[in-house]
């Protein structure tokens, strides 16, 4: 039994391209075992695939962060009782609900209906790049606009306001952000979001936060805070992630050509490249912390209530008890199984979407762009190391 936290969590990337080398150490040598964590408290981290499946799937793990001993990763991080709590931080039996009322907007079926307005998000923003000058920031001129673009419209927020709510993003997601400042760019969306909610409380429009606005209203659950919760994470949750996604898989397709030329020669293996993709990288690793709130026994070590766990995806989606080769990017392994958007209860709400605007983007910016190349060493590309989501600030591409 591990009595002595040997590692400090949150670890970073030495190599973009791999996790942290103590990921692979621990998972083989002691795979469930305590880490040190930035307010100088510990945790359990779990590692291995079928553990970390368990812990996301058990109702003996709680999500609930606001907790005071659930886990934080960030030093100083806070918690204030009576915030308006979102999905991603309840239990059942109140989560179930919560992520109903927003799960039919989500369906493989409306995501289906997107597609000709994202597709045509896509080709804006390639045309644009393709007229602007030569090296481009892929990042500025694709990656980060398509996801905002298509998770504003979804909303019926301004597009126009993408300035500020990215720029405070970034502030919640960064390590080394102050508490203070963390807390401040916290109640600066969240404000943003609930002013704009009011503004369609009299005339609710067809949009994602109006129809919430009707139905809770029929329904006699309509509170502005709640909503106004569930639109910041909506907001936040589906511009970030798809945008570094963006950006790492393009990076990583050119760097293996074998593996672009697969998907530009069988558009049908798209899909299955956008699962490996996000099996390989992982980019959101911590957000599946819990709150041990029964003792269970996992992978060998037993866990008593009141414990903080961290399941660790991205040592997950390399272990090789699941995956063949996890180390190497092969888009035709049949990835599905990974743990990239969470499991259980608590996956990733807006997966479908995701999976969309990947294959989207990869399709159309390969087929329109058959040049693209890096315009900067791998080496000096700039990887967020420095945040609690992985990808690039930039990414300098030419054709």
């Amino acid at each position: 039994m591990t009595t002595v936290e040997k590692h400090e969590f949150p670890m970073t990337r030495t190599c973009p391209f791999s996790p942290p080398p103590a990921y692979e150490e621990i998972r083989e040598e002691e795979p469930v075992s305590k880490v040190g964590l930035p307010d100088g408290g510990w945790a359990w981290v779990v590692t291995r695939h079928e553990d970390v499946r368990t812990v996301l799937n058990d109702r003996r793990f709680s999500a609930d962060r606001q907790h005071p001993d659930f886990p934080q990763l960030v030093k100083g991080g806070f918690r204030r009782q009576g915030d308006e709590r979102t999905m991603i931080t309840m239990d059942a039996p109140e989560h179930g609900p919560a992520r109903k009322a927003v799960l039919g907007e989500f369906t493989v079926r409306r995501m289906e209906a997107l597609r000709p307005r994202i597709q045509e998000i896509v080709d804006g923003q390639i045309d644009a790049l393709l007229a602007g000058p030569k090296p481009g920031d892929l990042v500025e001129a694709l990656s980060l606009p398509v996801p905002s673009l298509v998770i504003c419209e979804m909303l019926g927020v301004p597009y126009a306001d993408h300035d500020f709510f990215q720029t405070h993003t970034a502030k919640l997601i960064k390590r080394a952000t102050t508490p203070e400042e963390r807390r401040a760019a916290f109640d600066t969306i969240r404000g943003y979001m609930e002013d704009l909610i009011a503004e369609k409380e009299a005339n609710p429009p067809d949009d994602l936060l109006g129809r919430q606005i009707v139905k809770l209203r029929e329904d006699g659950a309509y509170r502005r805070a709640s909503l106004a919760a569930t639109g910041f994470l909506l907001l936040v949750a589906g511009h970030e992630t798809t945008a570094n996604m963006i950006s790492l898989s393009t990076v990583a397709f050119l760097r293996n050509p074998e593996q672009l030329a697969a998907i530009k020669a069988d558009p049908g293996k798209t899909l299955d490249a956008v699962e490996e993709m996000l099996r390989y990288w992982t980019i959101v690793d911590a957000a599946t912390a819990r709150l041990c709130v029964e003792d269970i026994e996992v992978g060998g070590q037993l866990i008593r209530a009141g414990e903080g766990v961290l399941a660790l995806g991205y040592a997950a989606n390399r272990d090789p008890r699941a995956f063949d080769d996890p180390d190497e990017l092969d888009i035709e392994r049949g990835a599905r199984h990974h743990v990239a958007f969470g499991f259980g209860p608590h996956q990733c709400l807006g997966q479908n979407l995701a999976r969309m605007e990947l294959q989207i983007v990869f399709d159309t910016l390969f087929r329109r762009i058959p040049t693209l190349a890096l315009a900067a060493d791998v080496d000096d590309l700039p990887f967020k190391d420095d945040a609690n989501i992985y990808g690039l600030y930039r990414l300098p591409v030419t054709w």
